[in-house]
């Protein structure tokens, strides 16, 4: 079985390693990846490249920023006010998992005409999608780090010796969820960096649609930069996998 995946999943993608350092004659060559790595002379041949890694991760840093500003506060305080609120909640921030791609931009469209006149057509305006986008994932990781602590009892025994609402956030419950918090973050991080559909549509720039423009003109540094964006993705998911091992162990041990 596990081989079966490993084939499966390598076999693409040793297919692109060898596409891209593929030179003339067959021979093999690495000026792709060089001319990747460069980026200074990346910005001189490929301008709609750069501009969409840099858009990608303004996109990343400010969405990450408003996923965790509202899902945090909005997740512990109806575990500890509105308990009877939590399904409606949970209801709401899954929604965008059973509404296709093409009909949220359908919806977005008007707003995001709003948007571009308030705030203009930057292309980091596709944050508050991306958002919307990121909540089911981001809900669901940091519901389940609040699942396995008792706030009620830290939040409690913190008012109890004169905490604010911001202290017991900020230095008690956050603490205890930081794995939580940081598996929301990454696969808000892994959503922003592959999206495609939202951003094409609404006629923005990011990682996606740079690549998609440059797969007419240079196949080869297409598909190098699609490699490095999956291995990107894939590191991100190794070190949220080892942030909740150890997260794990180190609860074990005070247990023990």
């Amino acid at each position: 079985m596990i081989t079966g995946f490993a084939v499966l999943f390598g076999l693409p993608l040793i297919a692109m390693v060898e596409f891209t350092t593929r030179g003339i004659g067959g021979t093999v060559s690495a000026d792709t990846w060089r001319a990747l790595l460069d980026w200074r002379q990346l910005g001189a041949d490929y301008p709609d490249l750069v501009t969409g890694i840099r858009n990608s991760f303004g996109q990343v840093l400010l969405t990450v920023a408003l996923v965790l500003a509202l899902l945090v506060p909005t997740a512990v305080w109806v575990r500890l006010r509105l308990p009877r609120m939590q399904r409606v909640v949970e209801f709401i921030c899954l929604l965008p998992l059973t509404i296709p791609a093409i009909v949220l931009v359908v919806g977005l469209a008007p707003v995001y005409a709003w948007v571009t006149y308030f705030l203009g057509a930057s292309a980091w305006t596709l944050s508050f999608a991306y958002t919307i986008l990121a909540l089911p994932y981001a809900y669901r990781a940091i519901d389940a780090g609040l699942s396995g602590v008792d706030v009620r009892t830290l939040a409690e025994a913190a008012r109890s010796l004169g905490a604010s609402w911001f202290t017991v956030l900020w230095r008690v419950v956050l603490p205890n969820i930081r794995s939580a918090v940081l598996s929301a973050a990454f696969l808000t991080v892994a959503l922003v960096l592959g999206e495609f559909t939202i951003a094409s549509l609404l006629n923005r720039s990011n990682l996606q649609v740079a690549i998609n423009l440059l797969g007419k003109s240079s196949a080869q540094m297409s598909v190098a930069v699609s490699l490095a964006a999956l291995v990107l993705a894939f590191v991100l998911l190794v070190l949220l996998s080892f942030a909740g091992q150890r997260r794990l162990r180190n609860r074990t041990g005070k247990m023990s």
